[in-house]
This record gives structure tokens, sequence and C-alpha cells, in this order.
């Protein structure tokens, strides 16, 4: 085992039997190219044997920092040894950073295979740090490499191979889902989107109640959306874009999500600005909840949701039958507003521009849905929202605002 520094080198041999063996050494100069020159050796005599675990395979030879990290960007890491403990089954690497990079990872075990390892690590790249949140399924070593770029780069270049030992593995079902890209939580890619002040840097959000709210202060000229994914679902009703609902308002956006059932999920954020049509990927989050949640859904959405559309109450997408619901929401620059169910229901506007009145639900599978005009010549209602009518009453209606 090889660590290698500016002005030193350190091997750590760890004989697989008892004998004589011989060690040799090979160097050359940091900026070449040449072929290593033999050094010098050493005969070690192995009297008695630990029984030790193999190292990992290592192809880039060394472990822990590479001696040129500063020329890569690196200046300090949370870690000052090649050898990590994660005593619970995981563990968080920080790289402190001179310059943006953009970093990727990879995890080996001898049991793990590359789909189960990409569900291991989750990745944040701030503009002075890099952070890697790993999470181990089995007892034994590991190698963590992690491998670095400027953002105008091309290829990735390795800076730190990690040799973790795990004493106590986590339940696989708390991996990380699948398909995390290397923006996690905030960073460089929300900041070059417009996106500041977010109110959840970190890229982990752990639910007891199973609902968050992340926003983000943002330019008026960009629009963002959200999924909602989870590797298996269980019981949900409904597809998961239901349980995230994206509220635009003047300087700021809310993605609120509700959990259908406990597990861990992905919240992808996507932007456009005005002069694109296509979304865009922004970042994600990793939402976990091991309680036992079932929020109800959120309505369907429409395209007309827009920038300034707030819905106050009610906040979930199932309405009890037979029952009177008070609706209240913000609908910019409409002309009027109605509630479309078992009969027409006209909102009335107040002076704080929300529109409301008291909408009839009618029976089992009705469809309630909110539309307007938009033009006091436009003879056609556009919906806007869409509700449904469910037999049993949910917990909470909700309100907001």
């Amino acid at each position: 085992m090889m660590t290698v520094s500016e002005n030193n080198m350190t091997i750590k041999v760890t004989p697989p039997a008892e004998g004589l063996f011989d060690l040799m050494i090979f160097a050359r100069h940091a900026d070449s190219q040449d072929p290593y020159n033999w050094v010098c050796s050493y005969q070690i005599q192995c009297l008695e044997t630990h029984n030790e675990e193999k190292l990992p395979e290592n192809p880039f030879h060394f472990w822990g920092l590479h001696q040129k990290m500063r020329d890569f960007g690196i200046t300090e890491s949370s870690h000052k040894g090649e050898l990590l403990v994660a005593p619970q089954g995981t563990l968080l690497l920080t790289l402190q950073t001179s310059r943006p990079l953009l970093a990727m990872y990879e995890l080996v075990h001898k049991d793990l295979d590359a789909a189960l390892s990409q569900k291991c690590l989750a990745a944040q790249a701030e503009e002075e740090k890099l952070s890697c949140h790993v999470l181990c399924p089995f007892q034994g070593h590991y190698r963590l490499s992690a491998f670095v770029k400027d953002l105008g780069g091309i290829t990735f270049r390795n800076v730190a191979n990690f040799l973790i030992r795990c004493l106590r593995p986590i339940n696989q079902n708390e991996l990380f889902p699948s398909g995390l890209s290397m923006h996690c939580g905030s960073g460089i890619s929300s900041s070059s989107h417009g996106l500041s002040n977010p109110s959840h840097s970190a890229p982990i959000i752990t639910t007891k109640l199973g609902k968050c709210n992340i926003t983000f202060h943002t330019p008026t000229d960009i629009e963002v959306t959200a999924s909602l994914s989870k590797d298996k679902v269980i019981r949900a009703k409904y597809p998961l874009e239901r349980y995230v609902l994206v509220t635009h308002l003047r300087t700021k956006v809310s993605i609120c999500v509700v959990l259908p059932e406990s597990g861990v999920y992905k919240v992808g954020l996507f932007g456009r600005s005005k002069d694109h049509r296509d979304f865009v990927h922004i970042c994600d989050y990793v939402i976990c909840c091991f309680s036992d949640p079932s929020w109800p859904p959120f309505p369907r959405v429409y395209s007309l949701w827009r920038r300034g559309c707030v819905l106050l109450e009610p906040r979930t997408g199932m309405l009890p039958e037979q029952s009177w619901v008070r609706f209240r929401v913000k609908v910019p620059e409409a002309y009027q507003a109605v509630v479309l169910g078992q009969e027409k229901t006209m909102l009335q506007q107040t002076p704080n521009a929300v529109w409301e009145g008291d909408v009839f639900t009618g029976a089992v599978g009705t469809q309630v849905k909110l539309a307007a005009k938009f033009s006091q010549h436009c003879s056609s209602l556009e919906v806007i929202l869409a509700f449904e009518v469910e037999g049993s009453s949910p917990a909470s209606l909700g309100c907001s605002g």
C-alpha cells in the first residue's frame, strides 16, 4: 500500500504468507511519461501472517491523495490518511478546492457490482468544495477513488484513492436511489442556472413527517420543474409526479414534496429560460423517510400553472365526497376563475388577488377542475388544476397562506 506526497513516499506491506519476499521499488520523474526505473530492493522475512482481507484492486497504484493534488485544484481533504473507517456504514468525504471543479467517484468492493455501486454515492460540487456521501452495504474493505476536472475540461483525472474499512454495513434498502447526477444539492450547477439562497444546501434531506419544501430564489426569466422517483414503489396509488407541486412566486420557487410511502426518493430539478424551449437538468436531492407516511397526492397540474399561480386551499388533489370545500387560489392575469365539478362554481376575487369560493364536491369519481379565462373576449375556459373526489375523507385538506 503506497502513499506518495510531495517530499516522501511510504509503503506498507502485508505479506500473504510466511516466508521470504523481495520488494522492488521503481520510480520516475513526476512529469515524465518514460518507463519507471528500478531504484532499490528490500528483502522482507515474514514470520507470522495476520490473515487480513486482501486490499481492493487499485489500478492507480497509489493510495491517499495524489502528490500533485494542488495542480489538480485540491488544497485539502477532510481525511488526512489513506485509511478511512466507516463504523456505521456511512462516510462523508470533502475536498477543499482552489477553483470550481467537477468530480466523479468510484467505489469498489469484492461483493459490489457496478449498478449497486452507483447507489452508494451522492456527489455535490460547490464553488470551493467537493463532497461525496458514501454508503457501505457490505462489511470489509472498499476503494473509493476520486476523479476531478476543471469546468471546461475534457478528461477526469484520478486525484485520490482511499481505503475504507466498514465495520457495520447499512441495510441495502437504505441505499441512494438510482440515477443520481454529479450535481446533488445546491452548488455550481444551481448557481449557474440562476438559483440562489437554497433552503437546503446539503443533498440529503431526512424527514419523519414524509414531506418537505425546497425553495430557491430565482430570476424572473427562469422556469423550474421537478420530478420525483423511487426505485421500487410498493403502494402509491397515483404516479409519483402527482406528489410534487412547483410554485413560482415573484422572486422564488417552491418545490413541495409529499411522500405516499416510506423509502428513499430522488427529486430532480430542471430549468429553462424564456429563450429556450427545453428544460435542462439542474440538480438532484435525496429524500429519506423511514417512518410510514401516506400523504395524498397534489392535484393534476396543467401547462397554464405558471409563475405567480399559488394553491392556497385545498392543498390535496383528493376531495371528500358530497362535501363543501373552500377553494382559494391565485391565478395572475385571470379575468375569471371557475371550478367545474358536479356543478359550475364561479370564484370571486378578493382585494389581495385571491380567487375564492365554496365548492360542492359531489359523488365519488367526480373530477373537479379549476379553470380560468384570461381575456374578456375569450369564450373558452382553460383548465389549470384537476382534483378527484374519493370515498373516505382525507386526513386533512390542508391550506397554505
